[in-house]
């Protein structure tokens, strides 16, 4: 029992011996990639909340009176451009065309024989047979008849119209967030139908206090962090009065067409570019993140030594240090091989 135990601590140790004499070990820190901290130009950003709309959104009207027949989609569907929604009972619309282009051929047949009227009054006339006066009235009901015509024209277009109005179509390509009727109900003119919005559009809305408004009116540059990473807005457009409550000027952000993990309703930051500040900065391969510790290590004469840092924000590979540094010392690029050469350097120093 006493030799296993012995044979145990004889394999830990040579382990340990092992680990403290590897290449990284033995390099120390003179071996290690670093960087100087120092400060650089950056751009200097101002961070507000906005809320992500929807540009194409609308809610679906009936233009026609009758009975819901079908609902084709419902809330949450992903409709086409001019897919079909609703469908309603056309009976009625059906019988007003078949109405109304029976008065057009009637019309027309009015119009026919008002012309043949209106030649042989005219032949009757150059002959020497007939009146002026016959002439005039042939002459008033053909015009009476031409217009008509044009009446029972545009009666059939308008009924033609009021059957095409018990079909609904979708405007545009989207996703239906709300439907107003169910199948049976029966609805009139103007009554809401079906309410929808697309999520290839979408802007971001954005209250700004009257000093920063000033600001992006001079400078319009901003971007906006999604979970995709930053998106250089498209567009800014900036609203030429104040809210009279909060005193804060709205600022509309247009996004690229695309999605970007964002949906009508949520909240999204929103950074406006105010130009640029000197900011102390360190690469971001040199910071280590465990748990809630965000940390450096710092190369100085006593060896290397772990520091805890507050980050500020990440400029591409460059991270901004708010404290915990000074410009001027050096930090390791390989947190990994840093802890191993700093642990080397305590067992060292404790032995």
């Amino acid at each position: 029992m006493v030799s296993k135990l012995h044979s145990s601590v004889f394999l830990v140790l040579a382990a340990a011996a092992l680990s403290t004499s590897g290449p990284a070990a033995a390099q120390g820190p003179e071996a290690l990639g670093r960087a100087t901290v120092a400060y650089e130009s950056a751009a200097l950003e101002r961070f507000f909340d906005g809320t992500v709309e929807a540009v194409h959104q609308a809610t679906v009207s009936a233009q026609t009176a009758g009975r819901i027949a079908e609902v084709v989609y419902d809330v949450d569907d992903y409709v086409e451009a001019g897919a079909v929604l609703i469908r309603f009972t056309d009976v009625e619309q059906s019988s007003a065309l078949r109405q109304a282009e029976a008065q057009l051929a009637e019309a027309r047949a009015r119009r026919t024989e008002a012309d043949e009227e209106y030649r042989r009054a005219q032949n009757l006339r150059d002959r020497g047979l007939g009146s002026q006066r016959d002439l005039d009235t042939a002459l008033a009901s053909r015009k009476t008849a031409a217009a008509r015509v044009v009446s029972a024209e545009s009666a059939v277009e308008a009924a033609r119209q009021q059957l095409e109005y018990t079909v609904v179509t979708a405007p545009y390509p989207g996703i239906v967030t709300e439907r107003h009727i169910e199948v049976g109900e029966s609805v009139a003119p103007g009554q809401p139908l079906m309410s929808g919005l697309s999520l290839d559009r979408l802007r971001v809305v954005v209250d700004l206090p009257q000093s920063v408004a000033s600001e992006v009116r001079r400078n319009p540059a901003a971007s906006l962090i999604t979970g995709e990473g930053r998106v250089e807005a498209a567009e800014i457009i900036l609203f030429p009065i104040a809210d009279p409550v909060t005193n804060t000027f709205r600022v509309r952000l247009e996004l690229p067409e695309g999605q970007y993990g964002l949906y009508p309703g949520m909240f999204v930051k929103a950074a406006f570019h105010m130009g640029e500040a000197e900011r102390l900065m360190v690469p971001s391969s040199a910071v280590l993140h465990r748990s809630e510790v965000t940390a450096v290590y710092v190369i100085g004469e006593n060896g290397v030594r772990l520091r805890q840092v507050r980050t500020g924000q990440n400029f591409g590979n460059r991270t901004e240090i708010l404290s915990g540094l000074s410009a001027g010392e050096q930090v390791a690029l390989d947190p990994v091989r840093a802890g191993i050469v700093a642990k080397s350097g305590r067992e060292s120093s404790d032995g």
